[in-house]
């Protein structure tokens, strides 16, 4: 089931958007906290973002920014503001399509499975996981944080990944290391303690300081 993000701050239109895509099938979530849409984006993990340009604190634009900076997720921008400034504005930001308000229903859906279509074959799964803002997209094994890309050895994606997947869980060190051990190199203690300080120095220096936290004589854990 394709999952849809409605980022629309008039409830009125949001959920009539909402009732007739569940009747097409698609599980729809309405976005509620308009200052984090990052955040709401990446435990949603669309398949299709709805975003309209006016809202409350931040504008679309600048959501379609950053959103485009840690996922390639189709974006449909649905606004009221249909002159072609918007729309070119809209198209520079990132966005894939735009729909005028009013707009009929069906012709909305319609969008829709037409940009599903060329988005996803039916196999392709999205995974975007995310904290303090730190966003790892495990579709071309990157980290991002505030906009910045992080950049991360095999090894170190390998560990934050098996970290993230496991937030708020300790991971043994053996795990971790049967995690790494799965690929084509060797790792003993020492080669994963190297490994573990230089990505906390990466993350240290992008300002992601005590992301990753030791429990002696057990693991480590995101939390």
């Amino acid at each position: 089931m394709y999952k849809i993000f409605i980022v629309e701050d008039d409830w009125g239109i949001a959920n009539a958007m909402k009732e007739q895509a569940e009747r097409w099938g698609f599980a729809v979530t309405l976005a509620e906290d308009f200052q984090n849409i990052l955040t709401e984006f990446a435990k949603v993990q669309p398949h299709i973002v709805l975003l309209d340009i006016t809202l409350p604190f931040f504008h679309g634009y600048y959501w379609c920014q950053e959103i485009r900076k840690v996922s390639k997720v189709p974006i449909l921008f649905i606004s009221s503001a249909s002159d072609n400034m918007n729309i070119v504005m809209a198209m520079n930001m990132g966005a894939d399509d735009f729909i005028a308000k009013p707009f009929d229903g069906n012709v909305l859906m319609a969008k829709i499975q037409a940009m599903l279509r060329r988005a996803y074959d039916f196999s392709s799964e999205m995974s975007l996981l995310e904290h303090r803002e730190a966003f790892l997209n495990t579709a071309d094994n990157t980290l991002t944080y505030r906009g910045e890309k992080i950049p991360l050895t095999k090894n170190e994606y390998r560990i934050l990944l098996c970290l993230m997947e496991n937030k708020n869980k300790v991971v043994s060190r053996e795990r971790l290391m049967e995690r790494l051990w799965a690929t084509d190199s060797f790792v003993d203690e020492n080669t994963l303690s190297v490994n573990v300080n230089r990505l906390r120095k990466k993350l240290d220096a992008a300002g992601l300081e005590h992301f990753i936290a030791t429990r002696f004589g057990v693991g480590y854990i995101i939390e």
